[in-house]
């Protein structure tokens, strides 16, 4: 029975977290959206419940986050932890803090520690500021995000913003010198009635010194990198056995291909590096209503079984803000995910097998198309970025990737990897 169920507040951000504890030894579903009840396996050892929630009104992200704990509490979970990407994307009105007071209210928990680092993909945090490579995360591309613009790099100032009780920081000097020092820390805060606190953490060591002193903790938020250490912690506790083959996936065959609909500069890159056949969406004639969808399924159609094939809607953000002031941020992101939704379906019906999806809120609309409810993670391609395989019917495999994560070849050596 499942032991630790995870709240993700997008798709991409749930599969990452994920693929991190299946690295660390435990067998892992991801549900997208609540799961019915009885319906989670009996052999996973966590549960991650992926949502959409990182945009949306913070009294709606509250609502469904607390549905999706009275679901996870019910599948036996008695540890709980609050994924949001590891560049904290929020706004000054949530959701970040939001709905971590809501879970603290409603587990009568003191405390939670949020600590979004993830080094291997160079977010680090430093006197509480977030770092992206050697940069403040506000000095970064996040600075002109169109949905959540990151213009403060202070995780306390941003934090403190967004909730009316008393933030606080563990610097990485108490970090480092241990879980015991590290705990103490964190029990004096709550003796001084500070109910968020933001950890340092530079390197992976610092994550698992994390993992270890909030192992009794019945809630956690971060970043995935922070569940780095979890599986130790629990282990120790003889909350967790240890398996092997906590990766594995059936063989699925078929076609290959790939749909990019994030603009971040990763993603971009990415694009810029493939090395198949690549047809780039027209978005603009995608806003007008034009049938771009079905020219592209017919392209497509005439390349697949020939290697991977790549259909993009990713564009530099100055062209996003564009569209968006031409047809409205609604109405243009509502156009591009519906087309990808359609394209996704096409795919598969025309035989392929093995799906890359890149960004999170075209991850959400294509899993929603293909009636996806639940994935087994299996074996990283990048940092943070599994294979799942969708579960119930004929197997597909996925790789949903957030548009901040991957190698320049990601898109290439996902399909090496199955």
């Amino acid at each position: 029975m499942a032991i630790l169920g995870i709240i993700a507040d997008d798709f991409t951000g749930a599969t990452d977290i994920a693929g991190m504890l299946v690295k660390n030894g435990m067998r892992t579903i991801q549900t997208i959206g609540v799961p019915p009840k009885g319906t989670i396996p009996d052999d996973v050892d966590a549960v991650v419940v992926a949502l959409k929630t990182r945009s949306i009104a913070a009294p709606d992200a509250i609502a469904q986050s607390l549905d999706a704990l009275r679901a996870l509490q019910a599948a036996g979970c008695v540890r709980f932890f609050f994924k949001y990407c590891s560049t904290f994307d929020s706004t000054d009105q949530g959701n970040i803090g939001p709905v971590g007071d809501a879970l603290l209210d409603a587990l009568a928990a003191k405390q939670a520690i949020y600590c979004p680092a993830f080094p291997e993909n160079g977010r680090t945090i430093f006197f509480g500021h977030l770092f992206v490579g050697e940069l403040l995360l506000s000095d970064t591309h996040m600075r002109h995000h169109p949905l959540n613009p990151m213009t403060d790099s202070s995780l306390v100032r941003v934090l403190a913003r967004q909730t009316a009780h008393k933030v606080g920081l563990v610097a990485l000097k108490q970090v480092q010198a241990g879980a015991a020092t590290l705990r103490a820390a964190l029990d004096k805060l709550a003796a001084d009635g500070v109910r968020h606190v933001i950890v340092d953490a530079v390197a992976d060591t610092d994550l698992g010194i994390i993992g270890e002193a909030v192992g009794d903790d019945v809630l956690v938020t971060g970043g995935s990198g922070v569940a780095l250490g979890l599986p130790a912690a629990y282990r120790r506790r003889g909350l967790l056995e240890h398996k092997s083959g906590a990766d594995a996936l059936p063989r699925v065959g078929g076609a290959a291909a790939v749909l990019a609909g994030s603009c971040s500069a990763a993603t971009l890159g990415q694009i810029a590096s493939f090395k198949g056949a690549h047809l780039a969406l027209d978005t603009d004639a995608i806003c007008r209503g034009e049938p771009v969808g079905e020219k592209a399924l017919a392209w497509a159609r005439e390349k697949l079984g020939n290697g991977p094939i790549l259909l993009s809607a990713s564009d530099k953000p100055e062209a996003v803000k564009a569209l968006q002031a031409k047809y409205g941020i609604e109405k243009s992101s509502h156009a591009i995910e519906s087309t990808m939704a359609t394209l996704a379906k096409g795919l598969v019906a025309a035989g392929v097998g093995r799906l890359v999806v890149a960004g999170g809120e075209t991850s959400g609309a294509v899993v929603g198309a293909l009636d996806v409810t639940a994935l087994r993670i299996g074996p990283e391609i990048d940092p943070g970025v599994p294979w799942t395989a969708s579960v119930g019917g004929k197997p597909l495999l996925l790789a949903l990737k957030s548009g901040n994560f991957g190698a320049p070849d990601f898109f290439t050596k996902a399909f090496d990897r199955p």
